[in-house]
């Protein structure tokens, strides 16, 4: 089945490799709900194909707009080949993120699941080489773990970015999906004398820890202090 590369303005529009061949009705293509998604994680999964053999790496991003930006070496053999979609013409990529909110304890094995949060990207990535863009995209790599924190910390030298690759992968073909509730328990087992329903899952921060040889001058900035 193929599907209309068509949406409105506060949707992706559904694609046959978006549309989910299970539990249709947990895919979203709501903007707002895959940028909150994107967002509240750290690491993002990046999958391509190297010498004709699936990889998988799990890395860095950050968001801006539209745009999602995966950090890594200049070194690396798979950000080399994104190329910057002149002299290369990209790498096709499937980037995903994804939450735990929930381990789903049903009475049956089979009906045990997780309440989760995931957004998978297709799409082919560029290496970035505008400097301005770069160093945009890094700052936002920074502030994507810890918010305000690439103005309160020495931005990259020139050694640095030249040792520092940048790829950018456009929010184009994009899904999330989503599982809430309870156990889908059968009607036959509800008599059945073991424990059912839900355990939530939350990511807490910890208290911060200085460095060994910080300045005790140095005070804890506002951004890690707020509750």
């Amino acid at each position: 089945m193929e599907y209309a590369m068509t949406a409105a303005a506060d949707t992706y529009a559904p694609t046959d490799r978006t549309v989910p061949t299970r539990s249709r009705e947990r895919a979203s293509y709501d903007k707002a709900l895959v940028h909150s998604i994107l967002d509240e994680g750290y690491v993002c999964h990046l999958g391509f194909v190297r010498d004709g053999a699936p990889v998988v790496l799990p890395t860095l991003y950050g968001r801006i707009g539209e745009s999602l930006y995966v950090h890594g070496s200049t070194g690396s053999r798979p950000l080399r080949a994104t190329g910057d979609g002149v002299k290369a013409p990209g790498l096709p990529v499937c980037l995903t993120v994804t939450h735990v909110d929930g381990l789903v304890l049903a009475r049956s094995a089979f009906h045990h699941s997780l309440n989760y949060r995931s957004v998978v990207v297709h799409g082919t990535a560029h290496q970035v080489t505008d400097p301005e863009e770069l160093r945009t995209a890094l700052d936002a790599l920074v502030d994507h773990v810890v918010p305000g924190r690439s103005a309160d910390s020495r931005p990259a030298n020139a050694k640095e970015l030249a040792a520092t690759a940048v790829i950018r992968l456009d929010l184009d073909e994009v899904s999330a999906k989503v599982r809430t509730g309870g156990p889908n328990d059968d009607a036959e087992d509800l008599g059945l004398p073991y424990w059912s329903g839900v355990v939530p899952v939350r990511a807490v921060n910890g208290t911060p820890v200085p460095a060994d040889d910080l300045d005790p001058a140095v005070a804890l900035p506002d951004y890690l202090s707020a509750p």
